[in-house]
Order: C-alpha cells, then sequence, then structure tokens
C-alpha cells in the first residue's frame, strides 16, 4: 500500500489546535449521589415550584452546580429563583447532564438562587443580576451524609440510569455479577440481546461497535463473544449503550455503541481490592492496586479465568422434491466438552505536568485458551440407493494473545470547554485456531479410521491510530468541534490443511484448501461538529464525517479472489432536544437523532478459509464482500416523576448492501465414495435489512430500599434480497428487567432475568431463549469486604438455542443444548486509605468502524 498522504494527514493533526470550542464530549462520566448508611431516612424529592407573576426584562443567569467532593456535574439539580425577602420562587430550571443551567428574561435586580437535588445539602446563593448576562459561576453541592472510615465511598448511583445520548447500566452496583464475566454483565445492559453463547445485539443488531475504556482493544479485534468471556465482571464499572453517536465516532456499527468502562483509581493514596470467586461452571480471581499522588496516579489490575462446559446436539435436514415433497437426508447427534481459561491485565499512568496539560499511558493485555472434543455421528442419505453411516471424534483447540498501547494528551484553556486531545494506539491481535480429527465408519469410536484430518490456521491482526479532536466555545450556547484521524490495519490469516483419504498413512498438504490471505484496509476521517441552542429550551447538534477507504486483498497462492477497494463516504448527523423546562416536571427532554452510518466487513466475514470439522455442514468468508451503508432515525422521550425514570423511544435503521449469512446445498463427489449432500454457509450483501421498533426503559423505586428497572423492546425486521430472491420479515421482543433490595445489616438482595423471542433471519428463525440470576450480598469487615453467592438459570441445566432453516432447496432444523445453570460463591476484599480528589476528564482512542464477528460466523 502506499501512503503518500499520511504526511498532509498529520499535518492536519498538528495543526488542529488553531481552529478554536465544544461541548464535554458524551462520555463524561454520570454524577455520583451520596450513600445512605442502613436506616437511614432516604431523602424526599424537590417539590414543585409554585411560581409568582413578576416583571420579565433582559437579564440573563448562568451556573454550573458540581458535586463537592468528586467535582462531578450534579445532573437535573433543581434551580429555584427566589426575591431578595420572601419564599415564593420566581421563576425555575432543572441543569443539563453537564450541571449548567441559564435563566432568561429577568429583571434587573437582587434574588437568591436555591439550589437542590436529592441526597444533597441545599444550598442558596445571593446574586445580583444586570442587563446583560451574568454569571454565577461553579456552585458545589455537599453530600447530605457522608460516610467516613478507612474507605471512602463518594456516591451511589442506580444500576440504570438514562441520559439524554445514552443508557448507563452499573455493573458495580449489581450483585449477581459477582464472580461472573462481561458476557454475564452485557445480557442485563437495556436494549442489548445477548444469546446463550454470548453474541451480543443492540436493538436486532450486532452492527456494534464495542470499546473498552472508550478505545478500541485487540480483546475484541476477533470474536465479541470470546473477548466477554475474558473480561472480569468484577473489573467493570459501568456499560454505556449509545443508539444515535455524534460525528466525533467512527462511522461505523450501524447499531450504536457499547462501552465497557474498567474501575480505575481516582482517589488519593493507596488502595486496591482481592477478589475470588468458585463456581460449577466457571471460577476467577482478580486484583487491583492503584496509587495517586499529587500530579501522579498509577491504575494497575490483573486476573485469571477458567471455565467448564458440555454440550450436545442434533440436527435433521429434508432435501425438497420438486413434486413438493420432502425427504429426509441426515440425521447428526453430537456430544462434547469444552474447557478454557486465561488472564487479563492492565497499567495506566496519569501525569497532569501543570495546570492546563494532562498525559496518559496505558498498557492491556489478554490471553485466552480454549479447547474441546466432540464426537459427532452421521447417518446421511446422499442418493436413494446409498446410505452413509460414520462417526467424526474430533479435537480444536483455539489460542489468543493481545494487548493494546495507548498514549494521549490533553490540553485545557482558562477559557471553559476548550480542549485539544492528541491521542495514539497500537494493537496486535495474534490467534491460533487449529482441529484435528478422525473419521469412523458406522456409529461409535472404531479400532482404525478411514480418514484423518488436520487444520492449522494463525492470524494476526496489527492495528495503528493516530487521532486529534479539537472543541472550541463560540459563545455561551454554541460550540465547534473538529477532527481528523487514521486507523491502518494490517490482517493476515495463515492456514494450512492436511488429509490423509485412507486413515492409515501420513498426512499430507491438501494445496486447494491451504493458503494465506492478506488483508490491508486504511482509513482516513475527518469530521465536524457544531453544538447550537435556538432558545431556552431547544437546543441540538449538527456534523458530518468524511471517511476515506482503502482496502488491498490478496492470496499467497494465486487466486482470482483478490480485492481492491477505494471509495469516499460522506456521513451527516443531526440531533435536536427539546427540554419543556416546566418546574412542576424537571428532566423532562424530547431528542430526535438522525444519522448516516458505514460498516465494514472484518476479517472473520472475508476470509475464505474453509472450516470443515463438520464435512456435512462447512463455513468460509466471502473476501469480496462490501460495506454496508445505514440510515438511522430515532425519537425519544424522557421523564423524571418522583424518583422514577420513564424513557420511550421509537426507532427505524434502514441498511442497504446488508452482510447477512446465507446457505445453500451443493454435491460433493468424492473418489471410491457415495456423493453427500453438503450445506455450505458463507456471508453475502444480500440487500436491504430494514428494522422499524420501540423501546421502554423505566426505573422506579416502590419504596426507599427497593429498586426495580426494566426494558422492554419490539421491533419488526424486514429482509430482502432481490438478487437471490429471498425475503424474510416478522416481530421480535426482547424484556430485561433488574431489580435490588437492601435489607438491614449489609444484606442485599438481586435479581435479574430477561427473555428474548425468536429471532428472524434471511433463510429461517431461531428459538426464543430466556435468562435470569439470584445473587445475595452480605457486607463484612466493616463494609472492606462482601461475599455474594449467586446462582444462573438454576430450574433448568440447560438451554437449547434451536434453529430453523427453510429454503427452496431444505428444510433443516438443529438443536444447540448449552449447559447454563450456574452457581457460584464470590469474596471481595477492599484495602487502602484514601480520600476524595476530583479527576480531569481524559480522551481514548475510539474505532467503530468495522463488522464484528460471532463466535459461530466465519474464520480468522
Amino acid at each position: 500500500m502506499k501512503h503518500a498522504y499520511l504526511p498532509v494527514l498529520l499535518g492536519g493533526l498538528l495543526a488542529a489546535p488553531a481552529l478554536a470550542q465544544t461541548i464535554p464530549p458524551a462520555g463524561a462520566p454520570p454524577t455520583a449521589r451520596p450513600t445512605l448508611p442502613a436506616g437511614a431516612p432516604a431523602p424526599t424529592a424537590p417539590k414543585p415550584l409554585a411560581l409568582s407573576t413578576v416583571p420579565r426584562g433582559t437579564g440573563r443567569l448562568t451556573g454550573t452546580v458540581l458535586d463537592a467532593a468528586t467535582k462531578k456535574p450534579v445532573e437535573f439539580a433543581t434551580v429555584a429563583l427566589l426575591p431578595a425577602t420572601g419564599t415564593t420562587p420566581l421563576d425555575g430550571t432543572v441543569c443539563d447532564e453537564k450541571g449548567r443551567f441559564v435563566l432568561k428574561g429577568l429583571a434587573p435586580g437582587t434574588y437568591r438562587v436555591q439550589l437542590s437535588f436529592v441526597g444533597y445539602t441545599g444550598r442558596t446563593e445571593t446574586v445580583t443580576v444586570g442587563e446583560g448576562s451574568t454569571d454565577l459561576g461553579t456552585v458545589a453541592l455537599t453530600s447530605a451524609v457522608q460516610k467516613l472510615g478507612e474507605v471512602t465511598v463518594t456516591g451511589e448511583r442506580d444500576v440504570v440510569e438514562t441520559k439524554p445520548d445514552r443508557i448507563v447500566y452499573n455493573a458495580e452496583k449489581d450483585l449477581t455479577n459477582a464472580g461472573g464475566t462481561a458476557a454475564d454483565v452485557l445480557r442485563k445492559v437495556p436494549l442489548l440481546s445477548v444469546d446463550p453463547e454470548g453474541n451480543v445485539q443492540l436493538r436486532g443488531t450486532s452492527n456494534v461497535l464495542v470499546l473498552i475504556n472508550n478505545k478500541p482493544s485487540g480483546i475484541v479485534a476477533g470474536s465479541v463473544a470470546d473477548a466477554m468471556k475474558q473480561i472480569p465482571a468484577d473489573q467493570i464499572k459501568t456499560v454505556e449503550v449509545i443508539t444515535s453517536p455524534s460525528a466525533k465516532y467512527d462511522a461505523e456499527g450501524s447499531g450504536g455503541i457499547i462501552n465497557i468502562t474498567l474501575k480505575k483509581n481516582n482517589l488519593q493514596g493507596t488502595n486496591g481490592s482481592l477478589g475470588l470467586a468458585g463456581g460449577t461452571r466457571s471460577s476467577n480471581a482478580n486484583a487491583a492496586l492503584n496509587y495517586r499522588q499529587g500530579k501522579v496516579g498509577l491504575t494497575s489490575s490483573a486476573s485469571g479465568f477458567a471455565y467448564y462446559s458440555p454440550n450436545r446436539n442434533d440436527l435433521e435436514r429434508y432435501l425438497k422434491n420438486a413434486d413438493g415433497t420432502e425427504r429426509l437426508t441426515l440425521l447428526q447427534r453430537g456430544e462434547g466438552n469444552s474447557l478454557g481459561g486465561g488472564g487479563f491485565g492492565r497499567l495506566g499512568l496519569d501525569y497532569d505536568p501543570a495546570q492546563y496539560h494532562s498525559l496518559t499511558l496505558a498498557v492491556q493485555g489478554s490471553m485466552f485458551r480454549n479447547s474441546g472434543d466432540n464426537q459427532l455421528f452421521n447417518e446421511s442419505t446422499p442418493t436413494p440407493a446409498f446410505s452413509n453411516r460414520f462417526t467424526r471424534d474430533s479435537e480444536r483447540s483455539f489460542h489468543t494473545q493481545s494487548y493494546d498501547v495507548s498514549g494521549s494528551y490533553t490540553r485545557t484553556f482558562a477559557q471553559k470547554r476548550r480542549e485539544w486531545n492528541v491521542l495514539g494506539q497500537h494493537t496486535r491481535n495474534r490467534n491460533n485456531q487449529d482441529f484435528s480429527l478422525d473419521q469412523y465408519p458406522g456409529e461409535g469410536v472404531a479400532a482404525n479410521p478411514n480418514y484423518r484430518e488436520q487444520s492449522l490456521n494463525l492470524s494476526r491482526n496489527l492495528e495503528t491510530t493516530l487521532q486529534t479532536d479539537y472543541v472550541h466555545p463560540l459563545s455561551e450556547t454554541t460550540t465547534l468541534e473538529t477532527g481528523a484521524k487514521a486507523i491502518m490495519r494490517r490482517v493476515s490469516s495463515d492456514y494450512t490443511v492436511q488429509t490423509d483419504p485412507t486413515g492409515q498413512s501420513s498426512l499430507q498438504t491438501n494445496k486447494p484448501r491451504s493458503n494465506n490471505f492478506s488483508y490491508d484496509q486504511d482509513v482516513l476521517a475527518a469530521y465536524g461538529s457544531y453544538g447550537f441552542s435556538l432558545n431556552k429550551k431547544v437546543s441540538g447538534k449538527a456534523g458530518a464525517r468524511v471517511e476515506q477507504t482503502r482496502i488491498d486483498g490478496s492470496f499467497k497462492q494465486g487466486s482470482d479472489q483478490g480485492v481492491q477497494q477505494d471509495y469516499t463516504t460522506l456521513l451527516p448527523n443531526l440531533s435536536l432536544s427539546y427540554q419543556p423546562g416546566n418546574p412542576k416536571m424537571p428532566g423532562q427532554s424530547l431528542r430526535a437523532a438522525y444519522s448516516q452510518r458505514i460498516q465494514r466487513p472484518q476479517i472473520f466475514y472475508l476470509n475464505p478459509f474453509v472450516n470443515a470439522t463438520d464435512s456435512l455442514n462447512i463455513t468460509y468468508g466471502n473476501p469480496q464482500l462490501e460495506p454496508e451503508r445505514t440510515h438511522n432515525v430515532e425519537l425519544s422521550y424522557t421523564t423524571f416523576i418522583k424518583g422514577s425514570v420513564l424513557t420511550i423511544s421509537t426507532y427505524a435503521r434502514r441498511t442497504g448492501s446488508a452482510i447477512e449469512p446465507f446457505r445453500f446445498v451443493d454435491t460433493v463427489r468424492v473418489a471410491g465414495r457415495p456423493d453427500r449432500l453438503v450445506q455450505n454457509q458463507t456471508f453475502r450483501n444480500i440487500g436491504r435489512n430494514a428494522t422499524y421498533g420501540m423501546s421502554v426503559f423505566g426505573s422506579v423505586k416502590p419504596v426507599p430500599k427497593w429498586d426495580v428497572s426494566g426494558t422492554l423492546n419490539v421491533y419488526y425486521v424486514s429482509l430482502k434480497s432481490p438478487s437471490l430472491g429471498l425475503s424474510n420479515s416478522g416481530m421480535i421482543a426482547s424484556l430485561n428487567i433488574n431489580s435490588g433490595y437492601k435489607f438491614d445489616k449489609g444484606l442485599s438482595l438481586q435479581f435479574n432475568g430477561g427473555l428474548n423471542s425468536p429471532r428472524v433471519q434471511l433463510q429461517g428463525r431461531q428459538a426464543a431463549w430466556t435468562f435470569y440470576s439470584v445473587g445475595l450480598r452480605k457486607s463484612l469487615l466493616k463494609d472492606k469486604a462482601d461475599l455474594t453467592l449467586n446462582a444462573d438459570n438454576f430450574l433448568q441445566a440447560t438451554r437449547n438455542l434451536s434453529a430453523t432453516l427453510d429454503t427452496d432447496q431444505f428444510r433443516q432444523e438443529s438443536n444447540n443444548y448449552i449447559y447454563m445453570r450456574g452457581v457460584r460463591l464470590a469474596f471481595n476484599y477492599r484495602f487502602g486509605k484514601v480520600s476524595a480528589q476530583p479527576q480531569k476528564r481524559r480522551r481514548g482512542i475510539q474505532n467503530d468502524d468495522v463488522k464484528q464477528g460471532e463466535s459461530n460466523q466465519g474464520q480468522q
């Protein structure tokens, strides 16, 4: 690949500060809320304001409300404007998600500003308003109750929070996560759907970006499902779901963005934690040690895990005849075991050399091992005259190692909201997918095999990213945000297949099935975004992103399947927010958003390596795939009523050149053997994928110690492929409920459950599935430790992830029984003497520009 354009890009990166401000990033951490000790009465929500009629003028009053301990914004704090004497409010409003408020149309004079929010001590300030704009500055609210001791707890959040542009799931507050993995956590996040194999969907699409600490990671460079098994749930702080990202995000991930934020040190002193969990399905151990003194902060953690999973499966395939009848052509029965484990570690350094300067350096890495064995009995009837019965005894192994190294420089200014960032990251992922098998005639394993096969597949993924972002406030109500980015990927897959047709001689390389596939992809991007306020109630953001993509894919052995692509894409987006500003119903907001996005296929979908472990059901990628292009529209309404939250969203998503699995049956002829009917699974740009849906999220506290939240998502999906002459459609629904109750004496109980209706595919459907978990936690050693007992899906040993395929050629029914029943006991201990310290906001690389693979799709 030629890179003559890179110096031009780098020059633009360094020139970015010359542009000049914007709204703080959407990933700013949520407001911390004070923790109440057991038995303390819950504070009451502010009463609605009864406003009096007063003369209006041209005065304007602004200010920002922060938490006194954490210096974070107090979102939706109530602001009441009182006269110099008296208690009847003259005007009022609520703060936005950044803690800012504005009161307009005020007559000149002296007033009192009363600031309050649930769990904080109220505060009243006297201010004199003139003809123009008056800034009250920053006002800090203090926790109504603060718990003192060796470990200072700065706040407590609800398990699920809703924000103007995202939903935040506070994983550390959910007891049922103790001792689990990231896959267990994602099952409980609103709007997400995770099947028993760990494949993630957001509002019905798997085209999502998964970030870790606002950055891409080599851990998810391969399979998202496998990656989620590597991260301990105890190290996850929050999971953010962003359904309508702005122009500053990469334009990929048509469904949205999932950002997993890991716990980190934000306190002065030395502190850490130790955790150990043992269970019937998985066990893990993790530790964290953090240090912060003055301008320097260190964050470190390490973990190890192991899991065990038996499985069994069966399949029936019927071939369709010309007269409309069907005949059974294949029966399969299999069973096996999987055993896996690995480790995950990270180390971070923060350094603030001066008031407006901040540096970060971070490295994280993971290692994952998985192996399994399987015996699969096959009885096929390729033609009416022949019956072929055989058993395949196979062993497979998957080894992967990855690391990320990233650094950033952040320059802030005396001018509020002005900021410049330069970021760089290098990630590496290397994995081996190997299998070997012996085939025996008849049912069961005999003395001597009649066929042997071995496959070695080495995959590498190298990715280097350079990025700069600049934010400049043009006025109190307008901001400009701009930036540039370069992503350079080098991906390869070196695969070799060796066969022994007799089963009694040496293995020989099968040249038609062996090759080396290399895939280079460069993406250059630039964006601009303009934030504005039309008036006190209406604000918005308009932006566009330009991305140029260059692709060069080729094979080491001669092949005509190489790929060359070079295209430029303009992707606009627009969002508008309306806040009525009615003091009697604070926190109401109405948001509309539109965006265009693009989805480039990852090597999972591109790699033409043929996985023939099951010789009658083979899978391979398609290097000729083109990117998907998607139009997204969303309208959402949020209101806060007496401590309860309700968010209703309607959305539409229309994707062209949609990438979907495509299956067909063909006849394979092998000398000296009966013909076989083999199902092929690959991927195609089928045409159109349209989704129209509505989601409802609610959170309520029936009593102070009991919280309940849930999400209902219902949508209609329509898949159409004119070129293949295929279509399918249907309604899909999912429900997720999370509830917790806090008893006295440090005892608490948590429940999580959900169900998903059958999933529509281009050529069939996948069956419904349910999940649930219960956790009981007891605080020990003066709240420095806790012991948690969790039970998952304990009423049934297995879950059947069944699927039906129905094409013009064949109909196929398959059952995959996955063992999901589990019990685990987890212990966690926290140590260290710490105190709160305000932290600077730090930015990270965010790459979300490739279609992620699933655990059962494609090869690496």
